[in-house]
């Protein structure tokens, strides 16, 4: 064997990182919260990070398949279902605020309408008391 064809990893690290792949990418991880990335590769498998790297073979079997396992798709779709939440979850917000607005302006017209009920009310409380001498027309008596 040239220095070149000799195997970066040992036919025991790549095994278990050929099982903890397969683990990962049929959503059944033991060790690391099933996310499809190369830390929870290394993780699962447990081996180093380093050991990972040399497992050149290995890592072009992982870059071929996560595009196309259906762990890879249901991440995919979950990250589309949480942009989508995102976007509604900033739309409601924005709502809220301008909801929020309006009652701001009506609690303030309504406390000007209040103030000024409460003087017109004054003002006639005041006006009723007054007595108010009528004129005598003599045109009426006679």
């Amino acid at each position: 064997m040239t220095p070149t064809s000799q195997p970066r990893v040992s036919a025991k690290a790549a095994q278990a990182l050929r099982e903890a792949m397969d683990r990962l990418f049929s959503g059944k991880p033991e060790r690391t919260d099933g996310k499809l990335t190369k830390n929870n590769l290394w993780r699962e498998a447990g081996i180093s990070r380093a050991t990972m790297n040399r497992a050149t073979d290995v890592l072009s079997e992982w870059d071929a398949r996560i595009g196309t396992s259906p762990a890879s798709l249901r991440d995919q779709k979950q990250g589309e279902e949480i942009t989508l939440l995102r976007r509604q979850l900033k739309q409601s917000r924005q709502e809220h605020q301008q909801l929020q607005d309006q009652v701001d302006a009506a609690a303030t017209v309504i406390t000007v309408l209040l103030a000024e009920n409460a003087a017109l009310r004054e003002q006639a409380a005041k006006r009723s008391a007054v007595i108010v001498p009528l004129a005598r027309s003599m045109a009426v008596f006679e």
